[in-house]
């Protein structure tokens, strides 16, 4: 079992270790679930008062917060304890999956597709012709690579993802279980005598910058022409759509349940809360934020926060909404 001393743990987090404790630390655990043996994190006023009846010997605290650890109990005051607690996390972090060999002999690879050195391809991968994968990628079992993708060095695929046809994917990106990258974008128009509909062909691709990390079950649609791209560090979390010809600027984050339709332009740094809705054609400028549940019917300017259904001003919206509770109550 992984443990660290109190001090030892402070070496590696540099705060102003406060109190003391014999205890060896065996792992990081929420404050009211602590054992005796574990460091938890304060990070805001209101969970001070948990302190007293947690049983953790140690937390991890924000430096602007005034209180006390109490006998054989220790805290290390941070800057920022979400960050210092996110070292803590690797410290404990348990190892993969291992693979037993390089490259699973019931994976299928096709003669023209160039392996860089230090991959790992798990059993029943597939990867199809002129694929090119750069030095220590790692395909878990069941992933599937279309002809001409190529993925960077250091890239990790985990189980159940496709990756289709044309791909451009970056170096050091991690995809989660089930994500689809580069299926066609939904394009139809009614046909000329009314009776169905035509598809309209997606003959564009998908473009991954760098450390991009996408989340189980989500999808990225390839353009209809053109790409849909996602800048250098986006994060995207589980069940985000993110529809054909977008495109992401740098360290945008996009919570579950997310969606961008056709052709959203997003700049640097936009945050877009869960199960936000993007109306096609719409760009939000750098810095923007979209609140949890909004729908965003238009342009939104650069640092602006918007909230709502449709989406408005922060400050707005919120005005609307206590007027709306007090004209509730007549």
């Amino acid at each position: 079992m992984i443990s660290y001393t109190i001090s030892e743990i402070n070496n590696i987090l540099k705060g102003e270790l406060i109190g003391d404790t014999n205890q060896q630390i065996t792992g990081p655990e929420q404050l009211q679930n602590a054992n005796d043996n574990q460091i938890t994190f304060i990070g805001n006023s209101k969970y001070i008062k948990f302190w007293a009846s947690s049983k953790a010997c140690a937390a991890v605290v924000n430096g602007n917060l005034n209180v006390e650890p109490g006998a054989n109990k220790a805290f290390i005051k941070v800057e920022n304890a979400d960050l210092a607690m996110a070292k803590i996390l690797e410290l404990y972090n348990p190892s993969t999956p291992e693979f037993h060999v390089d490259i699973h002999p019931t994976a299928v690879i096709h003669e023209t597709a160039t392996i860089g050195s230090g991959c790992k391809i798990g059993a029943n991968c597939y990867i199809g012709k002129d694929v090119i994968l750069g030095n220590d990628v790692i395909l878990y079992p069941n992933v599937c690579v279309f002809d001409e993708t190529t993925i960077g060095d250091h890239t990790i695929v985990w189980s159940g993802t496709v990756i289709r046809e044309r791909c451009i994917i970056g170096k050091h990106c991690i995809f989660h279980t089930n994500v689809s990258i580069g299926a066609d974008g939904f394009g139809y128009r009614p046909s000329d005598d009314g009776r169905g509909l035509v598809k309209i062909p997606q003959i564009g691709n998908v473009i991954i910058g760098h450390y991009v990390e996408i989340g189980a079950n989500s999808c990225v649609d390839r353009a209809k022409f053109s790409a849909t791209i996602i800048g250098d560090g986006c994060k995207i979390d589980n069940l985000v759509q993110i529809a054909h010809n977008s495109v992401m600027g740098r360290f945008c984050i996009m919570a579950g349940h997310s969606g961008l339709a056709g052709s959203v332009t997003l700049g640097d740094g936009v945050i877009i809360g869960g199960s936000a809705s993007i109306k096609d054609h719409t760009t939000i400028e750098s810095g923007a934020t979209v609140g949890a549940g909004s729908g965003v019917m238009n342009n939104i300017k650069a640092g602006q926060t918007v909230l709502g259904y449709p989406a408005q001003e922060a400050r707005d919206m919120l005005k609307q909404w206590v007027v709306m509770r007090r004209l509730a109550k007549k």
